[in-house]
């Protein structure tokens, strides 16, 4: 086969939106007859290939972000993926305002902890009681920062209600709890397909002891160990009420984001865990009010 030289009057702009229809192609979005008749509408009437499609109704928003997101090598999921639970949004919908308010905390944990330095790539997500959204927030905090393009762990340190199997749909068998009673030789920390540079840590079978486990200098060794491979490590931890969990983790970690529920979370409760964490000399970079 020959290939030529490209024409002059090919552009840069014409090149990226023809782009856009080779990713959609490929991932069987857009059909080759359909993308012809977008082509054609976009030399008649001088419109983006995008808007073009969008006119013709053989695109929809949704696949004209897809497509962008690929070119920028901006990871997430397609809407019809089952591999990760709905209630990460961030996998999902990148592009709606409720994403936009997570990199905005993503941000600011940037610029008050999460430095890059070696004891500042790790941070707790606290809450005084269950049912705050802590996990949640953890969850989609991970995602958006492996979309940054950081290499991003998530363990789930919560050994009484763990929930972050469920959130990535992972087996739990196997997590935290073998890392720390040394008993697996299995990798433990998995990447999620689809969402690269995300990895996950599940708690592992919940055992009966999990201050003791927590406690153990194995919990600290493997923070150190891990802030060597990833350039995010974000912990989900217990709830503040439930035990005194959260302050060994957080200070083997150094810091804690408290996360507390509209209408739920009690003053007394947030005032409570935040005397408690400051009294260990523990940081506090940030808060969330969560209102879902």
């Amino acid at each position: 086969m020959h290939i030529s030289s490209l024409p002059r009057e090919v552009t840069s702009r014409q090149l990226n939106e023809r782009a856009i229809g080779a990713i959609l192609i490929d991932s069987d979005r857009l059909r080759p007859p359909d993308a012809e008749r977008i082509l054609r509408l976009q030399r008649e009437k001088g419109m983006r290939f995008g808007e073009a499609g969008l006119a013709l109704g053989v695109l929809t928003q949704a696949d004209i972000d897809f497509a962008i997101s690929r070119q920028f090598d901006y990871a997430y999921l397609a809407a019809d993926d089952t591999s990760v639970s709905r209630e990460v949004v961030a996998a999902f919908q990148p592009f709606t305002p409720l994403v936009e308010q997570l990199r905005v905390l993503r941000s600011q944990l940037m610029l008050r902890w999460l430095t890059g330095e070696p004891q500042r790539k790790t941070i707790v997500v606290a809450s005084p009681q269950r049912g705050d959204g802590r996990s949640y927030v953890a969850a989609n905090l991970a995602v958006v920062f492996s979309q940054l393009g950081e290499r991003t762990l998530l363990i789930d340190a919560d050994l009484r209600n763990a929930s972050q199997h469920r959130y990535f749909k992972l087996d739990n068998r196997v997590g935290l709890v073998n890392a720390l009673t040394g008993r697996t030789g299995e990798e433990i920390a998995r990447p999620i397909p689809g969402l690269r540079d995300l990895s996950v840590m599940t708690s592992g079978a919940l055992p009966p002891n999990p201050q003791e486990l927590l406690a153990k200098a194995q919990f600290g060794q493997l923070l150190e160990s891990v802030s060597n491979s990833y350039d995010i490590v974000i912990v989900d931890t217990s709830a503040g009420t439930v035990a005194a969990d959260v302050e060994l983790v957080a200070a083997r970690a150094g810091a804690a984001m408290i996360v507390a529920r509209k209408n739920h979370t009690s003053a007394a409760s947030a005032r409570d865990l935040v005397e408690r964490l400051t009294r260990n000399k523990i940081q506090i970079p940030g808060s969330v009010l969560n209102s879902l």
